[in-house]
């Protein structure tokens, strides 16, 4: 499928409660002014493809620091467990929606979503405010009170189970941005640590090769909060010989307002937010 420089949808906001989620999509629908049709410039399997290749390029990262026995995020598990169901998603979606089943869907036609279709713009709000953790309740919720103000087509009910897998995925590919970046600060800690610390020649280090492959692949790598949780983990297995990294570690650390401790506090609860798609 040839790609085109579509418009993406990638709706991005806090969590509402049911009672906030309800109003919310009535306030849409009341709002909402509708043409007939969806613009080809909104078609979403472009996009869809585009994420699994960096999902998918996630997915090898990780394979490979497990490889190397480097530890990986509890999200970075599930997508390691989950990556196959990830693909034969992809898959399906993009047989299920074609261009011209696309367009023939009501479109919003003003505002920040103009020509996407209604029921894709529904599911990735559905996605974004419940921040993935969709129940049967919560869409019921959400499309009942939608349509309290404005009904929806029977096709746009119909396709709604496609258009909230596509949202799904660009959530997954929102966490593996994240994991992606964090895999890499542990890269860069492994191959500062055998060369100042172990003190390994280059013909025996294992991951500046590995830097160098990823590094070009993600922008701004700098002494990021996941680089100096796992430069502090790693040190702290080295004992006295570690300390004085450690020590300086701290007062890089220190000229950034926050302790290294504060630093891990902080990254383990980020942590946390990145379990799984599924919480």
């Amino acid at each position: 499928m040839k790609k085109q420089a579509n418009k993406i949808l990638n709706i991005k906001g806090v969590v509402l409660d049911n009672e906030q989620l309800q109003n919310y999509m009535e306030k849409n629908a009341i709002n909402d002014n509708i043409n007939p049709k969806s613009n080809m410039n909104t078609y979403p399997i472009y996009r869809v493809l585009e994420n699994f290749k960096f999902i998918e390029k996630t997915y090898n990262l990780l394979t490979e620091a497990i490889k190397q026995e480097i530890d990986i995020y509890p999200a970075g598990e599930w997508l390691l467990d989950n990556f196959y169901i990830v693909d034969e998603t992809v898959k399906k979606v993009s047989k299920e929606i074609g261009i011209k089943r696309y367009k023939a869907l009501p479109g919003i036609a003003e505002g920040n979503y103009k020509g996407f279709a209604r029921i894709y713009v529904i599911a990735a709000e559905i996605v974004a405010y419940t921040d993935c953790k969709i129940t049967e309740d919560t869409l019921n919720l959400a499309l009942t009170a939608y349509q309290r103000r404005r009904n929806l087509s029977m096709e746009e009910i119909w396709n709604l189970s496609t258009f909230l897998q596509i949202a799904i995925i660009e959530y997954i590919r929102g966490i593996c941005e994240k994991i992606y970046s964090s895999q890499m600060q542990k890269y860069r800690v492994e191959s500062i640590v055998e060369r100042l610390v172990e003190k390994k020649t280059l013909d025996k280090q294992r991951f500046k090769n590995k830097q160098d492959n990823y590094k070009s692949q993600i922008n701004n790598i700098s002494m990021k909060f996941p680089f100096i949780e796992y430069m502090s983990f790693k040190l702290k297995k080295y004992g006295k010989q570690g300390i004085p990294y450690l020590n300086i570690l701290e007062e890089q650390v220190n000229k950034m307002g926050m302790t290294v401790s504060e630093v891990i506090k902080k990254e383990h609860y980020d942590i946390a937010l990145r379990e799984s798609p599924n919480g």
